[in-house]
């Protein structure tokens, strides 16, 4: 499938087959989430991969959204809060330059420090920037799913504090989303979309 054919394909379902979803499909899903970009390649995102009836029907306790736990398989969706350590900063900085990443472009000679204010971020804000990446991941997820005939839901109506307990998170990993997975039961039409005009501010 093309890309552009899974973003116009991809629908977000909430009525799942009762249809085992592989876990090669599965694999095949979160290795699009790896390969997002990320900030400084920080790769923030990590997931928690719930099949269990008994668990699915726990985080379905956690969520006003009662289709969650009828999908084959929820994707937990997570950002590390570590991730913007200086430590951790410094050593993705390192990898870029050491994968040739800048060779020939005016980044070729940056100095790793030049990421450090990203460490010096107040928790709020850098939990809006890893949630940001962590977006970027989980979307690339949503279209490997539909170029895979799968469905998704990406769902944020949930308690994070129940879901952390549940799974028995440590405290630097916040939940941001969960994503349902299975085949489709329906196929929603496509949702109304503003017009390019709508959202274009303007040309300068």
């Amino acid at each position: 499938m093309e890309t552009m054919e899974a973003i116009k394909a991809r629908r977000s379902i909430r009525q799942f087959q009762e249809k085992e979803v592989s876990d090669e499909l599965i694999r095949e899903i979160l290795e699009a989430g790896r390969l997002a970009p990320s900030g400084v390649n920080c790769q923030p995102w990590r997931f928690v991969v719930v099949k269990s009836e008994e668990m699915r029907q726990k985080i379905g306790g956690a969520t006003p959204m009662p289709f969650v736990p009828t999908a084959p398989v929820i994707i937990v969706c997570c950002i590390d809060m570590e991730a913007v350590e200086k430590g951790q900063v410094m050593n993705r900085a390192r990898e870029l330059l050491d994968a040739g990443v800048f060779d020939g472009t005016p980044m070729e000679n940056f100095d790793p420090e030049t990421y450090a204010d990203m460490t010096k971020m107040d928790k709020e804000y850098a939990k809006s920037y890893l949630s940001l990446n962590g977006a970027i991941a989980i979307q690339n997820m949503n279209l490997r799913a539909a170029d895979l005939g799968l469905g998704t839901c990406w769902v944020m109506m949930f308690s994070r504090r129940k879901i952390r307990e549940m799974l028995e998170l440590e405290d630097r990993y916040d939940v941001i989303s969960l994503l349902p997975v299975g085949y489709p039961q329906h196929n929603p039409p496509p949702r109304p979309r503003l017009s390019l005009e709508e959202i274009l501010l303007k040309e300068v």
